[in-house]
């Protein structure tokens, strides 16, 4: 999907990680993104991950595209607490 941007909220429904949560930090070519759930996924070895085994949900984390436009730090225990204070592990 092109309308995935970087903050996304993403959830897999593909591979091992499948129903798993995600948050974009990035996007590496058009068919692929680069995820992390500050978990299983840390911020330093992102997965990538095809676009088509994702789902989008309608949440953003303003604060993700925040610290990554201002090349601010992500740290993997924000990332856990963007997907906690998003509640989509619920």
């Amino acid at each position: 999907d092109e309308n995935i941007g970087i903050g996304q909220i993403v959830k897999s429904i593909k591979g091992r990680d499948k129903g798993r949560f995600f948050i974009v930090i990035g996007k590496f070519d058009k068919d692929h993104l680069l995820i992390v759930d500050g978990d299983i996924r840390k911020t330093d070895k992102p997965k990538k991950k095809k676009t088509k085994h994702l789902v989008k949900l309608d949440i953003i984390s303003k604060e993700v595209i925040d610290r990554i436009s201002n090349n601010k730090k992500i740290t993997n225990a924000f990332i856990r607490k963007e997907l906690e204070k998003l509640d989509v592990n619920a």
